[in-house]
């Protein structure tokens, strides 16, 4: 009964259906862990469940913090046990790098794809270093020719923004729109899934990418994200305002933006290894 009254009250304040789904089964897995009356619960169970998650399950900190966030909403809306929320503390994230294709390896990808849409899938992803959920939820109508812009709606935290449209990205497009015979003021999916009237899943477009990379022979352990991740990386290099990344990816914070110039070669191409002066 809580957490069907839980999924209410999370519909009610507009959370995105992904976030819904974590929410609901982070709480899950934490009652039948804990095996006793949720409003008699303290911080020790729940300080022991997070080094349950870490230690003996094994997961990433990053799990074990999204649990404590998905909690701390489950006692907001549903438990109201006073103090928790304050007294609970995150594990510290470990500080990865995001995996990042060099140019070459992009365009291997891209082209070991010989399906049209699935090939545009990813040069979409890519050129307007989208996420996998915003490209597979592009409709026809989203793509801005005349200001050669790619309108992004009700992305992550519920924002609009607009990206690049690239010039050969658009010819491609209007041979995939036409090969398809849609009008491109069309307000459907740009991406249909097998039911017309839904936009293609995100797992489909995860397992392009994956099929992609097997058959280009790149053996890089990376995931579709890696294309997002490559498209801010190149722009940097380029010279291009981490500003503008950071409007472009739709970052809240310029800190998540700044993560790119770890990756970047574009200050370290300009110094000479010691050892090749030796």
């Amino acid at each position: 009964m809580l957490p069907f009254l839980f999924e209410k009250k999370l519909k009610l304040k507009g959370y995105t259906r992904s976030t819904i789904k974590a929410y609901i089964n982070h709480n899950r897995r934490f009652i039948i862990y804990i095996q006793k009356n949720l409003f008699s619960i303290k911080m020790d169970d729940l300080n022991d469940y997070i080094l349950y998650l870490i230690e003996e399950k094994e997961n990433t900190h990053s799990f074990a913090n999204q649990f404590i966030s998905a909690f701390k909403m489950f006692n907001n809306l549903i438990l109201e046990l006073d103090g928790i929320n304050k007294k609970l503390f995150r594990p510290k994230k470990k500080k990865k790098l995001p995996k990042v294709l060099n140019k070459k390896e992009i365009k291997e990808i891209i082209a070991s794809v010989g399906n049209l849409k699935h090939q545009l899938i990813l040069i979409l992803t890519y050129s307007g270093g989208l996420r996998v959920s915003e490209v597979v939820r592009l409709k026809i109508s989203d793509i801005d020719t005349d200001r050669m812009l790619i309108y992004i709606r009700s992305a992550k935290g519920y924002k609009d923004r607009y990206t690049l449209l690239s010039q050969n990205v658009l010819v491609k497009l209007k041979f995939y729109l036409k090969a398809f015979q849609v009008h491109k003021y069309d307000k459907k999916w740009l991406f249909p899934g097998q039911n017309k009237d839904r936009h293609l899943s995100k797992r489909s477009a995860q397992k392009v990418f994956k099929r992609a990379c097997k058959k280009a022979g790149i053996n890089k352990d990376v995931g579709i994200h890696s294309l997002r991740h490559s498209f801010a990386t190149h722009l940097l290099e380029q010279g291009v305002d981490l500003r503008y990344i950071q409007n472009l990816l739709g970052h809240k914070s310029s800190t998540t933006t700044e993560i790119y110039t770890h990756v970047s070669n574009k200050n370290f191409i300009e110094i000479t290894n010691p050892f090749d002066n030796l």
